[in-house]
């Protein structure tokens, strides 16, 4: 993928012509994705969805060519046996549109959305409901930038800043920013590295898979992969302004009933300042990574979510 001034301006256009179009789609797991694509008669794209979202090859005429010509200006296009292929996904959340990376995201850079992102947008705009009018708000490990724009719609006049150690993920969440309708500043960094506090509103979902082949999206570093939230969050707790907040959606592997990161930021919140407020959104996700060896003694991975509110 291009990121030059010609290829942003053509990914934007591409939205735009989606958008237009009624195009929508809902990313599943790569599981299911797998699933679908295994059926007869799904290896050749048939329409839009097709190409956007399942991100199935296409024949060259299936598509206008002002489509063709905003991905080959991306360089969001290659050669296939059955015409071409792109290696951009279009995905909707939250009634906005979002560009990542096509399927399968196997490469280190790949920039993921799926159904974590899915929840992680619901938890924001709940919790939303109750936080006061934020000045600053920052989206660590954005991604294609869903956290940051689905606070940054509800919060408009707050300075949003995209933080993420992967140039992809920064060139397409700023992107989807414009496309959403928000100006948003994007920072090159892990967690809040380089920026300057305080901050009304931290929003983090980090990875938090261990992953035999370190894909930045999705490896958690030890403790089971909850090493990265533990970071962020405590890095957070300390730069939150009196009131602000951290939303962290994260998995957590639970050992023997216990689990250790819940128990590891709530000592933290404590010494800290901070309330802490921790809720499981779904008791049981990714459980096919159960037969990794690095989870050999984890009962279930959870989907958490988990406040941290700096008092006063």
């Amino acid at each position: 993928m291009l990121k030059t001034p010609a290829a942003r301006d053509a990914l934007r256009d591409l939205l735009a012509r989606l958008e237009s179009s009624g195009y929508d789609f809902v990313t599943p797991t790569p599981a299911t994705h797998a699933r679908i694509l295994a059926r007869p008669g799904r290896q050749v794209a048939r329409d839009l969805r097709d190409v956007f979202g399942w991100s199935l090859p296409f024949a060259p005429a299936l598509l206008p060519p002002q489509l063709i010509a905003a991905l080959e200006a991306a360089g969001a296009v290659e050669l296939h046996p059955a015409g071409l292929k792109a290696s951009l996904r279009v995905s909707r959340v939250g009634g906005t549109l979002f560009l990542h990376s096509a399927y399968p995201t196997e490469h280190r850079d790949a920039v993921f959305l799926g159904p974590d992102t899915y929840r992680f947008a619901d938890f924001i705009r709940t919790r939303l409901e109750w936080t006061p009018e934020p000045t600053r708000i920052v989206d660590i490990g954005t991604g294609a930038g869903v956290g940051g724009v689905i606070a940054g719609l509800r919060h408009r006049t707050a300075t949003l800043t995209l933080v993420d150690i992967n140039p992809d993920a920064l060139f397409l969440a700023e992107i989807n920013a414009v496309h959403a309708g928000l100006h948003a500043v994007t920072r090159l960094g892990s967690g809040l590295d380089g920026l300057d506090g305080p901050f009304d509103l931290v929003l983090a979902n980090p990875p938090f898979i261990v992953d035999p082949g370190a894909r930045a999206y999705r490896d958690g570093g030890d403790m089971h992969g909850a090493r990265i939230s533990i970071d962020w969050a405590e890095a957070a707790a300390r730069r939150l302004a009196p009131g602000g907040r951290l939303l962290l959606y994260t998995g957590s592997a639970i050992v023997d009933g216990r689990d250790a990161m819940r128990e590891r930021l709530a000592a933290d919140a404590a010494t800290l300042g901070c309330t802490f407020d921790h809720a499981e959104l779904d008791p049981d996700i990714f459980g096919e990574e159960l037969d990794q060896p690095a989870y050999a003694d984890v009962d279930r991975i959870a989907a958490v979510r988990i406040v941290m509110t700096r008092m006063a």
